[in-house]
Formats: structure tokens, sequence, C-alpha cells
């Protein structure tokens, strides 16, 4: 059987664009003589739904979309689509998360999610009852069973998660001869690795060949990467692999594994060797130009600003958003106190005359200064402080406001991960902003991310792109007179290490410490990470690419007692 493999970028609630795309890839797969097209999970209404899924007239769009499909799709080829519909149980959730196919106007076939994750930024038990049987569709000589997403992830789940089910081991025994695997699965650097490790093994374990097809483009937080996969049970013939973050698709003989038709950005014949091949920093800039681009296209935005410091942070966030969305389309604003360096200033001009985008020097100053005279009598003569630095991040980030309010322009946020982490940002200042493209990278992912952008143009066009003192001078917020950041700090290569060990493998102070790092140092990170809650709370969403981002993938009370500090 020739099947089809087509990722697809869905948004979420537009039932009609997503009906759409559906309609003209099943043509296409069709006119590559596909006998079946796949598409991802939920890919009818968008994932995640979230809570739109309370909204009872959100459950009939998807019904009312399925029966569109039917009449619109054309015949002679099955077409599989995620969708969210009723439960078919006399008990639990009302929805479920289900998975149905579609031949000659008629729905054919359906099997429901079973696993439901709800770690990281996974919610999905809060609305979605899980499967209680599992069926095999046959057709064209292949008996095809579903396994969605977390299905069959099941045996490397997430720590603290263990299933009662094994839908994978289900199916298996019923002689299933392909399982298709659709997926909503989000990018996380070295993710790739990891699914086709797991698909790998499935495959020989079953017998089976598998279909994995999965969801692109960026949703909010999440990015979806695509790169969707055959495998076949010899795993010493070549794999197909789909184009990764844009559309595409791909045909295949479920026998053979070899390609069928014309690719529709695809890479064909590719070995698992040379699956991961590049470097993974190239695959996170990839990430972010898309989940900015997405998120404005979504969100009705055209056009993005940002303010360009002639530090490293605001560096990296304007040139993402001019690969998102062109030059003609970015305003880089600089904003001086008395406190900038003549440097910072000329590497900002620089670093927008390298990348074309309009620069628009703004200084704060005669505000700063207004500010500070209407405030005098109440400062009491106190001396200078974190009021009087928090007041100039204020005003530029009012500034800034008022030029998206004017003007429908997106506000970038320039924050990183290792800033939100500690609090070293200023409410209502630096975090003002609808997305936070970098704040899921720890600062020394800023510098590596950066090096490599230089890297990759110096070879393509002999010339870096990133002036190379904003990369060697010393990180300062400049709000005070020769400040440093690690006037308040630790060294960024410290700091991030000991961050890595608190928010990614959730080590204890006295684990930490254990690993060779100073007690008064782990305490005191620990104890700011926990006091800057509320801020991340006000902060705009950040682009996901690790495996725990601030946000929907970190959820900790504001208020609370710091016991793991002491």
């Amino acid at each position: 059987m020739n099947i089809a493999i087509a990722q697809i970028n869905s948004c979420i609630g537009d039932f009609t664009g997503n009906k759409e795309k559906i309609r003209a890839w099943t043509e296409k797969a069709l006119a590559r003589n596909a006998d079946m097209a796949l598409f991802p999970e939920l890919a009818v209404c968008g994932y995640p739904p979230m809570d739109l899924l309370d909204q009872d007239c959100f459950v009939e769009k998807n019904i009312q979309t399925i029966h569109e499909l039917q009449r619109i799709l054309p015949r002679n080829i099955a077409c599989g689509v995620g969708f969210v519909r009723r439960s078919p149980y006399s008990f639990g959730k009302s929805l479920v998360n289900a998975y149905g196919v579609i031949l000659d106007g008629k729905l054919v076939f359906e099997q429901i999610k079973t696993l439901l994750p709800t770690y990281d930024v996974f919610d999905e038990a809060r609305n979605f009852e899980g499967a209680r049987e599992w069926k095999v569709f046959e057709y064209k000589g292949e008996r095809i069973g579903v396994a969605i997403c977390e299905d069959v992830w099941r045996e490397t789940g997430a720590p603290g998660t263990s299933y009662i089910r094994d839908p994978v081991k289900e199916l298996f025994d019923q002689g299933v001869t392909l399982l298709c695997v659709p997926s909503a699965s989000p990018y996380v650097a070295e993710k790739l690795t990891a699914r086709r490790g797991l698909a790998k093994r499935i495959s020989k374990r079953g017998d089976v060949t598998l279909a994995y097809v999965n969801a692109v483009g960026a949703n909010d937080s999440i990015i979806f990467d695509g790169r969707s996969f055959a495998v076949i049970p010899n795993a010493e013939k070549p794999l197909l692999q789909g184009p990764g973050f844009i559309e595409g698709m791909f045909a295949f003989d479920t026998k053979t594994g070899e390609a069928v038709g014309e690719t529709a950005g695809a890479v064909a014949g590719m070995r698992w060797e040379d699956a991961q091949a590049g470097n993974e920093l190239d695959v996170i800039e990839e990430a972010l130009v898309v989940g900015i681009r997405d998120y404005m296209a979504k969100c009705g935005f055209t056009r993005a600003h940002l303010g360009l410091s002639g530090g490293i942070d605001s560096a990296l966030t304007a040139y993402l958003a001019v690969k998102a969305v062109g030059q003609d389309r970015t305003v880089c604003f600089s904003m001086p106190s008395r406190f900038s360096s003549q440097g910072s200033k000329d590497d900002a001009a620089e670093l927008a005359a390298r990348l074309g985008c309009r620069y628009v020097p703004l200084s704060i100053e005669p505000v700063f200064t207004s500010f500070l005279e209407t405030l005098e009598p109440v400062f009491e003569k106190k001396p200078f402080g974190v009021a009087e630095e928090n007041l100039q991040a204020r005003i530029r980030g009012t500034l800034l406001m008022a030029y998206s309010n004017k003007f429908s322009s997106i506000l970038l946020a320039t924050g990183n991960k290792s800033e939100l982490a500690m609090g070293y940002c200023t409410l209502y200042g630096d975090t003002n902003g609808a997305l936070a493209p970098i704040g899921d990278l720890f600062k020394t992912e800023v510098f590596a991310l950066c090096r490599r952008i230089n890297e990759k143009a110096a070879v393509a066009e002999g010339n870096i792109i990133i002036p190379e003192a904003i990369l060697t001078k010393p990180p300062s917020a400049e709000l005070r007179p020769n400040q440093m950041d690690q006037d308040s700090l630790p060294p960024y290569e410290v700091l991030d290490e000991i961050l890595k060990c608190h928010l990614f493998d959730n080590l204890s102070k006295e684990e930490i410490v254990d690993k060779g790092w100073d007690a008064g140092l782990v305490a005191k990170i620990i104890t700011s990470v926990a006091r800057a809650e509320f801020k991340r709370r006000q902060a705009p969403p950040v682009l996901k690419v690790s495996k725990r981002a601030f946000g929907m993938g970190r959820r900790m009370p504001i208020a609370r007692n710091v016991y793991e500090a002491f």
C-alpha cells in the first residue's frame, strides 16, 4: 500500500482553514498515487485546544468539520484526521481525543487516544477520557492500528508518570502490520533522536511498518517541528523524513519503504545515522523563527519592534525578528539614558545596519529627568538605587508599548532564561511585550547561538552579522554607573549549570551541593528563583525549546516558603 504523510500547520479554532488544508493535501496525496493520507493529531481543531474544549460550540465545530470533510474529500483515498468528539462511554470525561479515517464519503474507522499526558505543557486528562478499546482497520492488504502521540511514549514517559495500559501492545496482539502514529509532539532540543529511537524499537518489536506524522508550526509557546518519518522493520533500509518546521508531504510503499511519486519538501533515502546530521543550534534558530512568525500570523500582527540596547540578548532577538518577518517589518529602538555607553549605542546602530532594519534612536533622558523631578518630594533624598534603575526600564517599556498601540506592531521582549529565573528583570519595563522569543535560552546558550549565527554568516557571506564587540563585552543593564550583570549575579557559566540542576532535574540544595557547588550560592539561586515567580507570572509567554520552559511547563505557586533553600 502507498501511504502519504502530510504534516500541516493547523491554527487552533480555524476550522475552515484547517479543513481546506486537509482537502488540498489529500488531493496532492491522491496525485502521488497514495492509497491513504495521514494528518497529525487534532489537525481539525489545532493543538492544544485547552479550555476551548469547555465551549460546546467548539466541540460541535469539530464534528461539523468532519461531516464537511466527508463531503469534500476526494474519493478512492483514505484520509486519517485527528479531531475532538463526544465520549461514547457512559462515565468519565465527556470528550475524547479521536482519530478517524474518512473513505469515499464515510467515516469508516475511529480510534480514541488512550494515554493522556499531564506533565510539562500537557494537560489532556483535564478534558479527555482515554480509550477502553483498540481497533484494527483493514485496508489494501494492511491491518492498520492507530496509536496517537503519547500512546507510543508509554515506555519512556516523564519521570513520575506511569500508565496501566499499553496501547501499542494491545494493537500488536491484534496482528497489526502498519502502525500509524499521528502526533502533535512539541519541539525540544535533541528530541528527534528520542522519537526515532523509540519508533525503531517499536517497529522492530512488532515487526511492523511505522508511519509517524507530526504537526508543524507554532501555537503560543509550543513549536511543532514536523520532521515526520517512516520506519520499516528492517532497520538497515533507508527511511523517509519530512521537512523541519514547514508543511510538507511524502508518500512511500509500506512494504519496501521506498518513496512513491514526487515528494513535497521531503528528504528521501536518509539513513538512521544521518537523521540528526547538523548542528542543533541551527535547529533551535529555525524553531525560534517559526515561533515568532506563527505567533504573529495567528494573532494578526504583521510588524514587530523591540528595544535594541547594544547587548547580546536584544541583538539575538532582533536577528530572529528580521529573519521571521523581514527587514521592512522590523523596527529597533535605541533608548539611551545618561548611563548608556557610547560603545553600546554604536553597537546597536551597527547591528541594525547589518540587519537592514529600521533603527530609531529615542533618548529617554528628558523623560527620566522629568520623572525624577516629579518623584523628588516623595523620594525623601534617599540615595540612587533600584527604584531609579527600574524607572529607566519602565520608561523604555512605556515608549515601546506606545509604539505598539499606535502602529499595531508586536513588541518582542528580549529577556533570557537566566534573567527570568533570577528575577533580574523589571516588571512593566523590560518584561513588557507580547512574546519573549529567547526566554527559554540560558545566557550561555544565547552566546552559543550568536556565535553559531556568525559562523554560518562568515562561511556564506564572508561577514559576520552580530558585531564582535557585542559578543565580547561584559553583559550590563547600564542602569547605573559602571554596572555589570555579575555585580548582581554569579558568572553565567556557573549560574546556568546550577539552574539546570534545579529547573530540569529538580535536585535539592543538598544534591546540587554534592555536585561540587557552593552551598551558600546554591541557596541564593534557589531562593531567587522562587521569589521571582510573581514576575514570571506576569511576563509574556516564551517560546519553548527546552525540556522545561517557564510558563505552561512549570507551574509554581507565588506565595510559598522556599523550603528547598534551607
